[in-house]
């Protein structure tokens, strides 16, 4: 995004004050708000003093905006600053902005951008009339009818070279021009031969609720009894017998169907022993895990960091050597086998001491 600025000191005005009739005018927009909230009329109030300094907001008149509201000037000045419909700038009588985002790009802007360049100059550039002054935007909305221009508050549209340079003469001149599409079409119906939308049914109201009477007719073709074909629509598939796991059992034992054959139904202290052993599968439950054996507490207890907080704490080496086996210092040095775990089992087996001259 571009760095937006004020005009240079030496074209700003002195002073800035609306008139008495967009005084009234900003008084209705402020009443529109709470008390406290005027201060969500700025836009409105930066957007009439514009219009009322020749399509520009010079410095003065953001600084009355501010005075009016009650807001900071620096407050104004961000949304000033800030929204491209806001011209910090001089601009012609006519400011014309061109869209040239893709769908105008593609139909022709950039031969329409030639044009501004040869009869106006430079973007932001106000000719010496005063008449014009013109610069590039993004999209404008008007896509359908591309390559288009905005020129003050109106659009002008389905734009060519040739048709803009005679739209640019006849507001030169004073002629009156007439907005929207310039090609001959009245808003972005297509250009040529209308070949859509002709059947007159659309438009007479005789196919209001129409959906309706295709709606009853398909449910009178269903019979009577609801029975369908079974390769309509939406009915389900039948299951296969193979599908999932074996059927082992013959599905006999629903209470309608029982009582359809005439055969008693199964009481309910009856229903473990109704299946049929001969035809039913009974897997024997594996064995109960055994369970695991307490783990001893002694795994849990914390050597003592002091040797008066509990028994004896071990040495820098944590562990206790073995009686009776060689010292570090002689020739068979031990390998750690030799050594037992502070706390464990006096009588457990102590390890093997390694043999001498290894």
């Amino acid at each position: 995004m571009s760095v937006r600025r004020l005009a240079r000191a030496e074209i700003q005005p002195a002073t800035f004050a609306f008139t008495e009739e967009n005084e009234r005018w900003l008084a209705a927009q402020v009443a529109k708000y709470p008390d406290g909230r005027q201060a969500s009329a700025v836009i409105p109030a930066l957007w009439q003093a514009q219009k009322q300094h020749d399509g520009w907001l010079p410095k003065p008149a953001i600084e009355a905006v501010a005075a009016r509201l009650g807001m900071p000037i620096i407050r104004v000045m961000e949304v000033a600053t800030f929204y491209t419909m806001f011209n910090l700038e001089p601009v012609g009588r006519w400011f014309i902005q061109l869209c040239g985002t893709v769908p105008c790009h593609v139909k022709g802007a950039l031969d329409l951008k030639q044009v501004l360049l040869e009869k106006v100059g430079d973007q932001q550039h106000v000719t010496p009339d005063g008449n014009f002054s013109w610069l590039e935007v993004e999209c404008l909305g008007a896509c359908c009818n591309a390559p288009m221009v905005q020129i003050n508050d109106d659009y002008y549209e389905d734009l060519t070279p040739d048709l803009l340079i005679g739209l640019l003469a006849d507001l030169a001149e004073g002629r009156t021009v007439k907005p929207g599409p310039q090609n001959g079409r009245r808003s972005s119906e297509p250009l040529d031969a209308v070949k859509t939308l002709q059947d007159p049914a659309l438009f007479d109201g005789s196919l209001v609720g129409g959906w309706r009477k295709r709606f009853d007719a398909a449910a009178s073709a269903v019979p009577a009894d609801g029975a369908r074909d079974a390769s309509g629509p939406g009915d389900p598939k039948a299951a296969k017998p193979d599908a999932g796991r074996a059927i082992e059992r013959p599905v006999a034992d629903a209470p309608a169907q029982r009582a359809q054959n005439g055969e008693a139904p199964i009481k309910p202290a009856e229903q473990a022993q109704a299946s049929d052993p001969g035809k039913t599968s009974v897997v024997d439950p594996a064995p109960p895990a055994p369970a695991q054996p307490p783990q001893s507490s002694k795994s849990y207890v914390a050597t003592p960091s002091k040797p008066e907080d509990g028994r004896v704490a071990a040495g820098s080496l944590g562990t206790t050597p073995i009686s009776g086996a060689p010292g570090q210092g002689g020739p068979g040095r031990r390998d750690g086998s030799d050594t037992k775990p502070v706390g464990a089992d006096p009588n457990a087996s102590p390890g093997v001491a390694p043999k001498e001259g290894r």
